[in-house]
């Protein structure tokens, strides 16, 4: 089990704040829990944090994974297939959770199956920092906010183009660890371009929230990683790293793959 010396927003906020000290953003690199199978999983895993990854979204396979374009979709089917479970995904939390804080990302099925509380406590026990659970509408979020809060968890929130002004207000202001930008309405996957509204929205959020503001969505070059950078204090990247995982010839290729990208994110961002 990891040992934890803080509570798991509090990591949050520490990682945010220790770049934040190096006029940079902070890099958030998502990773699917068994794919392409366990072995390449945790190679992965271990290059994110070895490259400098400042905190890491764990993706937990799920069959019908709505907010997922295909590319993280094929590799929750294809995790799924050999086996992946949520015991995988936590035992890959603990491999690197007392290196860098991570955030599990899990649908609402999946926590409601366990209940709040045991799913709470099984993060805990793994070292999570928190958890995203995208299809949790905020207004039924009360029994799983609690439990993980209690567990010295934060459910971190979205928000997204589409959220109301209103209800982006209320979601920022009460929200823990920190909030995640969807930056367009379509599903995750890379973009050739971000939107034009993404700084407008970032900076509404900026206004009404007490935690920092991570975007996601689309991001999948290292420029653009830098240009989401300046706008936002963290910088989520998830299906560019996920279809070099699935396309190289093995863990050790797929280590490298990633690493190469983190490392050249960062170097970008903190151009």
């Amino acid at each position: 089990m990891a040992e934890a010396t803080a509570t798991g927003a509090t990591r949050i906020a520490d990682a945010f704040a220790a770049t934040r000290s190096e006029g940079r953003a902070a890099l958030m690199p998502y990773l699917m829990a068994g794919f392409p199978d366990r072995e390449t999983s945790a190679a992965v895993a271990d290059a994110y944090v070895d490259a400098g990854a400042d905190l890491v979204e764990l993706g937990v396979p799920f069959s019908d994974p709505l907010a997922d374009g295909p590319v993280i979709h094929a590799a929750a089917t294809r995790a799924l297939k050999s086996g992946a479970t949520l015991a995988d995904a936590l035992e890959l939390c603990a491999r690197i959770s007392g290196r860098v804080p991570v955030v599990p990302m899990t649908y609402a099925n999946m926590v409601l199956a366990r209940g709040p509380r045991e799913f709470a406590s099984l993060l805990a026990e793994a070292g999570a920092a928190g958890s995203i659970v995208p299809d949790l509408p905020p207004e039924e979020a009360g029994d799983v906010a609690r439990a993980l809060h209690d567990s010295g968890l934060a459910l971190v929130p979205l928000v997204a183009p589409t959220t109301p002004p209103d209800r982006l207000r209320a979601i920022s202001e009460a929200a823990e660890g920190f909030v995640y930008v969807v930056s367009d309405t379509r599903v995750t996957g890379e973009r050739d371009r971000l939107p034009e509204h993404l700084s407008d929205l970032v900076q509404e959020v900026r206004r009404c929230s007490p935690v920092p503001v991570a975007v996601g969505f689309g991001i999948g070059t290292p420029d653009q990683a830098a240009g989401v950078g300046t706008l936002a204090d963290g910088v989520i990247v998830g299906s560019r790293l996920v279809r070099a995982a699935g396309e190289a010839s093995g863990p050790e290729a797929a280590a490298a793959a990633v690493g190469e990208f983190i490392a050249a994110a960062k170097s970008a961002m903190a151009a």
